[in-house]
């Protein structure tokens, strides 16, 4: 495990995550107050690059399915 501090929160994630092609895959990422965070950023880096955006999420209080389809990135 990797410990990133962004935005004063220690966060802990797996520093290295890969799938071939077709193969779905989850990556995780927690810390001790994630509950209070209204917004968490997904940020991909490849070797030798800088951070690219992925996803965000929002905090809220209703329950929504997965969308179809899938992210590819």
């Amino acid at each position: 495990l990797s410990t990133v501090t962004v935005a004063r929160a220690q966060v802990q994630q797996e520093p290295l995550a890969e799938t071939t092609e077709g193969t779905d895959i989850s990556i995780n990422c927690s810390h001790l107050h994630i509950q209070s965070y209204e917004q968490v950023l997904w940020y991909r880096q490849l070797p030798g690059r800088g951070p690219a955006f992925l996803v965000s999420t929002l905090k809220g209080s209703k329950d929504v399915p997965a969308p179809p389809g899938r992210l590819s990135v």
